[in-house]
């Protein structure tokens, strides 16, 4: 024991504090994890737990033992910082396997998360005790991976394989209520009371002649057994959510064992299916997802220290769609807003919409009816702009246009607080320009939220040249507070994520006309795994979004399909024909549009494959990415990957624009960039960042 200083502050005289302490309440062994931020099962915990253990079943004065974490929560998953790494024993299996085999009843005694890695000690152990609003998960698949210590093959024996499947291929955790409803948890606790209820059964259990052993229960697997076809028609339920991922057919697979072959067998199983995933592409695609997330969270030259604003009242100016979204962030967050419009049919109708949308989510089950009302009650919805005036944040959500902007810039700077934040929720435009028009332009920045923004994750946080850090900080702390994923943007003309967008849109207006057809070009970027192609998303927003139809000239094919009333999904055909359903099917008047600009225009038809098309439209998102870079637009390709992550469904699997072209090879890039230059426009220019990682076998995600 002497060479293991993890366990600390036992009656048997261990030395300072560490991060697994222990003592001993008359019959009761207390084993107590104290690792923050989150009780990660690091290698030093996971040592401590192996040896508290031993030395539990050691002491003859010792008829139970409880497993319990200090801090905001249980054991919430592995140490992923170590995944890659050489193993340093005990690995988490073992300790599981360890924590099992006592012959003396161990207790797991749940409050906050009990994910993953954390979960997995709680099965391992004979009992469990949680509070109410304790939650319970194995999330693994999410980061490209499946349960490894066992979870694949306890879960199912404790809960059955059905509902195993359900949480560990979705990866979602479930409330302790629902728990304890399955049998995952055997006892609720008190909020305020978890140790007591946990020693309460100790005492109930440590004399008992036998305990739970969640390895050799079989019970809960006689339904499976009965239902052959139980898994092929989970995959076939679920096979829209799990396209194109290794790891759900791979938990599926392990789950399965458990129901068909012996505890060991299934374990090894499990295991050999966890090196393949985590020394796999996609599996280290998710975790530079998770790093990438929280990495974009720390700003260059701003001080951790930073003191933020108090928000107490926010103003949203603008009720349409984007104002009403935004808006419901703050409400859902408990934070009162005032919403301004012009008129009050629209302020109506962005209220109403508000509201239905809010039903809409407690119908399946997000709120409930008293959580919709509550929130609704703290809008105060406003005809009188100068109610904006006491507000600590507001948030222009108006029509795209640089001078209406800069026209309610001038007027709320007249009437907005000292100190009073105010963002635009510009997509494309200037901030710095914005920002002129007040007395306060270091109070001036963006906040671009994504549509629809009470759904979307992604908050583009715009920062001027002007821009003061508490402000630029507390922008930031108010995205995390209202469950965004907030990236910092410098300012040019589409920031981030549309400027990157506006290059491959141009590369698929200019394929249209050499041949490839929209249904092509859109087929290429879904079959990679993004949620729709560029002419789906145009029927979907409208084609006539900025379209005049008194000063339509026929001069672009969108113009002409808009002419034709041929405006998006909403009219029926677009690009694409519509049935009433709004399945779509091409369209031979569309191809017809498309064919007379190219003869007119002189521009041959050529043929391309799907790999030639998804090079055409991805490389030049790249390059634009590396240029991004180069002018400190985004502070790192991390940063880039998660706007395009959360913003606009790049798949996660494969990390983001800027990690799959690390992953594929940046020199690959710049490659097929110089072959397709010719096709890509005279103004077209590569980036000298890209030439550089390229030609020195670099990664943009060094």
């Amino acid at each position: 024991m002497g060479n293991c200083p993890v366990l600390a502050g036992s009656n048997e005289g261990y030395g300072a504090m560490t991060v697994i302490t222990t003592r001993k309440t008359g019959h009761i062994f207390w084993i107590t994890s104290n690792n923050p931020p989150v009780n990660a099962l690091g290698h030093a915990v996971r040592s401590g737990l192996a040896d508290a253990i031993a030395k539990a079943n050691g002491d003859k004065g010792v008829k139970a033992i409880i497993i319990n974490c200090d801090g905001r929560t249980f054991f919430a998953g592995a140490d992923i910082t170590e995944f890659g790494k050489p193993l340093q024993a005990p690995g988490l299996p073992e300790v599981c396997d360890t924590i099992e085999a006592s012959p003396k009843p161990v207790i797991a005694a749940i409050h906050g998360t009990a994910l993953g890695g954390g979960l997995e000690i709680a099965l391992a152990c004979h009992y469990r005790v949680a509070v109410p609003s304790a939650k319970l998960g194995l999330p693994e698949v999410k980061l490209g991976l499946l349960p490894g210590a066992g979870g694949t093959q306890r879960l199912p024996r404790v809960i059955g394989a059905e509902a195993a499947l359900g949480m560990i291929v979705s990866g979602n955790p479930v409330g302790a209520k629902q728990a304890h409803a399955s049998g995952l948890v055997d006892r609720l606790a008190p909020e305020d009371g978890l140790r007591d209820a946990a020693a309460d059964l100790a005492d109930e259990v440590m004399d008992a002649s036998s305990h739970p052993v969640s390895s050799q229960r079989e019970d809960m697997l006689a339904a499976a057994r009965e239902d052959p076809d139980l898994f092929n028609r989970f995959r076939q339920d679920n096979a829209r959510k799990i396209k194109g991922l290794d790891a759900p057919e791979a938990c599926i697979v392990a789950v399965e064992a458990a129901v068909n072959v012996p505890f060991e067998r299934g374990t090894a199983l499990e295991r050999e299916l966890f090196m393949e995933l985590v020394g796999g592409e996609q599996s280290k695609a998710m975790r530079h997802v998770f790093f990438a997330e929280r990495a974009a969270q720390k700003i260059d030259g701003l001080p951790k220290d930073t003191a933020t604003y108090t928000l107490a009242k926010v103003g949203i100016l603008g009720a349409g769609t984007m104002g009403g979204g935004i808006a419901m962030n703050f409400l859902t967050a408990g934070i009162p807003v005032t919403m301004v419009e012009r008129e009050q049919a629209a302020l109506d109708r962005g209220t109403a919409i508000m509201r239905k949308n809010y039903e809409r989510s407690a119908a399946k089950g997000k709120f409930t009816v008293e959580q919709v009302d509550a929130a609704m009650s703290r809008l105060n919805p406003t005809l009188d702009f100068e109610a904006l005036g006491d507000c600590d944040l507001v948030i222009e959500a108006v029509f795209e246009s640089m001078e209406l902007k800069k026209e309610i810039f001038h007027r709320l700077d007249q009437i907005a607080k000292p100190g009073a934040i105010l963002a635009s929720n510009t997509s494309y435009l200037d901030i710095d320009e914005i920002a002129a028009q007040t007395r306060r332009p270091d109070h001036v920045l963006g906040m671009h939220f994504f549509s629809p923004a009470n759904v979307m994750r992604l908050l583009e946080v715009v920062r001027g040249k002007q821009t003061a850090p508490a402000v630029l900080a507390t922008a930031m702390a108010v995205g995390k507070r209202i469950g965004k994923v907030a990236v910092v943007s410098g300012v040019c003309h589409g920031f981030i994520g549309n400027r990157m967008l506006a290059a491959r849109q141009e590369q698929a207006n200019a394929l249209i006309l050499e041949g490839a057809t929209p249904w092509q070009v859109d087929d290429a970027l879904t079959n990679f795994g993004m949620p729709m192609g560029p002419f789906q998303m145009a029927d979907l927003a409208g084609l006539d979004i900025g379209w005049n139809p008194d000063t339509t000239s026929s001069s672009s094919v969108r113009e002409v399909l808009c002419e034709r009333g041929r405006r998006g999904q909403k009219t029926g055909k677009g690009f694409y024909d519509y049935a009433a359903d709004r399945t779509r099917t091409p369209s031979k008047e569309t191809e017809d549009i498309i064919a007379g600009f190219a003869a007119r225009a002189g521009i041959p038809k050529g043929d391309y494959t799907e790999g030639e098309i998804r090079e055409r439209l991805i490389y030049p998102m790249i390059n634009e990415g590396a240029k991004i870079l180069e002018e400190g637009i985004a502070q790192r390709a991390s940063d880039i990957d998660v706007v395009w992550l959360y913003g606009y469904g790049w798949p996660v699997w494969t990390g983001g624009p800027m990690f799959w072209a690390d992953t594929i090879g940046v020199n690959r890039v710049l490659s097929g960039l110089e072959r397709h230059r010719k096709a890509l426009g005279p103004d077209f220019r590569i980036s000298p960042l890209l030439k550089t990682i390229a030609e020195d076998g670099r990664r943009f995600n060094a």
